[in-house]
C-alpha cells in the first residue's frame, strides 16, 4: 500500500541518519476506503495524487508549527504493508492513516519536495492557515495559491543532497 507521509526538511535530517521516520504511530495519508468515496469519480492514479496532496497540506501544518524549518512541504511515498497502516478518517481528512511501525528509509521509494522558489509562497500560506482553517476567504486564497505549486519529484538517493 502507497503511503505519503507528510515531513520537513528539518525532520528529514535525523530520519535519514536514523535510517526510519518515527516513533510510531507516524501520520500519514493513502487511497483509503473513505478517499474513494470522497472523491468517487478518479482512478487510482488521481486518488493517489489526492492522498499526496493531503500530506502535503499536512507538511504545511508542520512547518506552521516551526516556523525555523526552511520553507519547503515535503511528502515522502512509502510502500508499507496494509497489516501496519489504520485509516483514521474524518470528514475533512479521508485519506489520514497512521502507521504503527517506524517506518524504515528503506520502504521509501520517492520523495516530494516543493522547488526552492516556492519557499516565499510556502512561508505565506504556513502563516495564513489558522485563519484559513477559521474560514478567512483571502487566508484561504494564500493557502490555495501555494498549493499551486508543484512538488518535484527525488529519488530516494538524492534526498541527502536536501539536507545539506
Amino acid at each position: 500500500m502507497r503511503v505519503y507521509l507528510p515531513s520537513t526538511l528539518a525532520e528529514l535530517a535525523p530520519a535519514l541518519v536514523a535510517g526510519e521516520i518515527g516513533p510510531a504511530p507516524v501520520l500519514g495519508f493513502a487511497v483509503t476506503p473513505a478517499l474513494r468515496e470522497w472523491y468517487a469519480s478518479g482512478d487510482l492514479e488521481e486518488l493517489e495524487y489526492v492522498a499526496m496532496m493531503l500530506a502535503a497540506r499536512a507538511s504545511l501544518r508542520l512547518l506552521h508549527a516551526n516556523p525555523a524549518t526552511p520553507r519547503r512541504r515535503v511528502v515522502l511515498a512509502a510502500e508499507l504493508a496494509e497489516r501496519d497502516v489504520i485509516a483514521k478518517n474524518g470528514l475533512d481528512t479521508p485519506g489520514r492513516v497512521e502507521v504503527m511501525l517506524p517506518v524504515s528509509l528503506a520502504t521509501v521509494v520517492s520523495g516530494h519536495v516543493d522547488d526552492v522558489v516556492a519557499a516565499q509562497d510556502i512561508d505565506a500560506a504556513a502563516a495564513a492557515l489558522p485563519a484559513a482553517d477559521a474560514g478567512d476567504d483571502d487566508a484561504k486564497f494564500i493557502v490555495d495559491g501555494a498549493e499551486g505549486h508543484e512538488l518535484l519529484w527525488y529519488a530516494t538517493q538524492e534526498l541527502i543532497y536536501l539536507i545539506g
